[in-house]
């Protein structure tokens, strides 16, 4: 099973990310570092809970995600919106838009350090000049303390899932076994499972990978409990 197939149904049920509170953290990065987007692309935009947001804040989006189901989710919050089903490492656009962004640990997916600072460079290619792209990771604290080998649950109203982790401190791989069950007719839940993976990079990794797309590391903002750190990045002019 392709991962976010069955489970783009449930998702925003069962994750609760909290997209009002991102959605202000990045209006305050773009007005702290200088940045009055008109135009936002949201990389791996999933459900499109933060294109909702930033549409009713006045922002034209674009929206990209490898996930068909998860778009579709998205297309039913945001009718008008521009959404692209594409995987990240294809990004292609018609044009260049004025802020990017990647939120909600989607950029641990990308698993090889080429693979990374190829996006990044897909990036550059299509941010105006000056452009911020904002983008954050799970941290190496959060897989080694938080996820490690521990195993999380969540009952919904309408689903429920079991959460296993298994990291690999040499490689810094996780790999995530979820089985998440759905409400089907008379009360009955249908079973489904997905595994995922995920890579944690250093600072300096991520570093590196902006530096040699031509993107110039501008901030980082790591939440208290040091689960999440927020990189904000600028697309140099003189490359």
């Amino acid at each position: 099973m392709e991962i976010y197939s069955i489970f783009a149904q449930v998702y925003d049920e069962l994750m609760d990310a909290p997209y009002q509170q991102w959605a202000e953290l990045i209006e305050g990065f773009w007005l702290k570092y200088g940045e009055k987007p008109h135009l936002v692309l949201d990389l791996a935009c999933g459900t499109g809970s933060m294109i909702a947001e930033l549409t009713k804040s006045g922002y034209d989006t674009i929206g990209v995600d490898i996930s068909p189901e998860m778009l579709m989710m998205a297309r039913m919050k945001n009718p008008s919106a521009l959404l692209l089903n594409q995987d990240m490492r294809e990004l292609e656009l018609y044009g260049t838009v004025d802020a990017v962004l990647c939120l909600c640990d989607s950029l641990n997916y990308i698993l090889e350090h080429n693979e990374l600072t190829h996006v990044f460079k897909l990036v550059k290619n299509y941010l105006n000049p000056d452009g911020l792209f904002v983008f954050d990771i799970n941290t190496i604290y959060k897989f080694e303390h938080i996820l490690s080998d521990n195993n999380f649950s969540h009952v919904g109203e309408n689903a429920a899932y079991i959460w296993e982790n298994f990291y690999d401190a040499k490689s810094r791989l996780n790999e995530y076994r979820t089985t998440f069950f759905v409400k089907a007719q008379k009360g009955t839940y249908a079973r489904h499972e997905e595994i995922h993976v995920q890579k944690a990079y250093t600072d300096q990794e991520i570093k590196d990978a902006l530096h040699a797309a031509g993107l110039e590391l501008v901030a980082i903002h790591e939440e208290s409990s040091k689960e999440r750190a927020y990189y904000i990045a600028k697309n140099l002019t003189f490359l």
